[in-house]
């Protein structure tokens, strides 16, 4: 049985453990995501390229007996110095680590969940700081799509009927016409503005998302919208969410 494995992937997280040795968490193309110890004191060069948001190949030995595995090396492709450059940037990108965790990497969609994980970290490395919210509700939009859970939302899901307004139920993740809302629960207004926006950014590279205008009221529904889609999908509210954007 092999011991040695090759990954592309993107550190996540990083914690001490013990003195010297460090925990990380990795998204894998090829496994998701993973868990392994980083071995070495202050002076190890590991140290230096294991660290948040760094892409590139990791090599890693399992240990088949304690189930645990080790990092003997990792080539680091894209460093990212920028997100830490800005607040703004940072806490954006430390939004979109979280979500990923929390939704375990998009439960086997590894390889879409690295290409806009890539492409949301490549787009914060240089973003001016007034569009990072931009780019975390876009990155949150396609990550439901990752999890297969986008939805048409131009039109009522109810009737198939063309609304200026939606209303959205953020306890059910519903979207509804007004003459189909029908419930006495908190509604959401979304206006088609904040819908368009969504929709036609939505495939887009995020390092281009300053092609399509956006005013603030309608941003502000769009992530109103998506952090409500996800936290009814993942059954909590991040709190990196809102001090992400």
């Amino acid at each position: 049985m092999p011991r040695s494995f090759t990954y592309s992937a993107l550190v996540l997280r990083v914690r001490p453990s013990g003195e010297s040795n460090r925990e990380a968490w990795f998204l894998t193309a090829e496994e998701g995501i993973l868990k392994a110890t980083v071995f070495g004191g202050p002076k190890s060069r590991l140290r230096a390229y294991i660290a948040p948001y760094h892409q590139g190949t990791l090599w890693l030995y399992r240990d088949p007996v304690r189930d645990a595995g080790k990092v003997t090396d990792f080539d680091v492709q894209s460093w990212r110095p920028g997100i830490r450059e800005r607040y703004e940037r940072a806490n954006t990108a430390s939004s979109l680590i979280e979500t990923m965790l929390a939704s375990h990497a998009g439960g086997g969609s590894w390889t879409e969940a690295m290409r806009l994980a890539g492409q949301a970290l490549d787009a914060l490395d240089y973003a001016d700081p007034a569009y990072c919210v931009r780019i975390l509700v876009h990155f949150l939009w396609n990550w439901i799509d990752v999890l297969g859970l986008r939805q048409d939302i131009l039109r009522c899901p109810a009737c198939a009927g063309e609304s200026g307004v939606l209303l959205f139920n953020s306890q059910e993740g519903t979207l509804r016409c007004p003459a189909c809302a029908g419930t006495p629960a908190p509604l959401i207004p979304i206006c088609l503005g904040a819908r368009r926006w969504l929709t036609a950014a939505g495939d887009m590279n995020p390092a281009l998302l300053n092609r399509y205008t956006l005013d603030g009221a309608s941003l502000l529904q769009a992530k109103t919208l998506v952090t409500g889609l996800m936290s009814c999908i993942l059954g909590k509210r991040l709190e990196s969410w809102d001090s992400g954007g």
